[in-house]
């Protein structure tokens, strides 16, 4: 996985575990790593975009197809 990549997916993960602690910093490491402010307004609204459809299919009692049950889970992707 590139450097990009990994900077990437930290961001949506802080994004959608812990919201309340994004800063300015957060998408200046994203610049540093080549995200153009088009790119990280991508990024950013699809990790919320997916955070919003979860909230509301959990807060309705959705229920997962059962596909999604046999998969095994994965790890964390944050090096912390």
């Amino acid at each position: 996985m590139s450097d990009a990549d990994r900077a990437m997916l930290e961001y949506a993960e802080k994004l959608t575990v812990e919201p309340w602690n994004m800063a300015d910093r957060d998408v200046r490491i994203l610049r540093e790593h080549g995200f153009s402010d088009s790119a990280i307004l991508d990024i950013c609204q699809i990790t919320a975009y997916y955070a919003y459809v979860n909230r509301i299919a959990d807060g309705l009692g959705v229920e997962l197809e059962e596909f999604w049950g046999q998969e095994e889970p994965t790890k964390k992707i944050s090096s912390e």
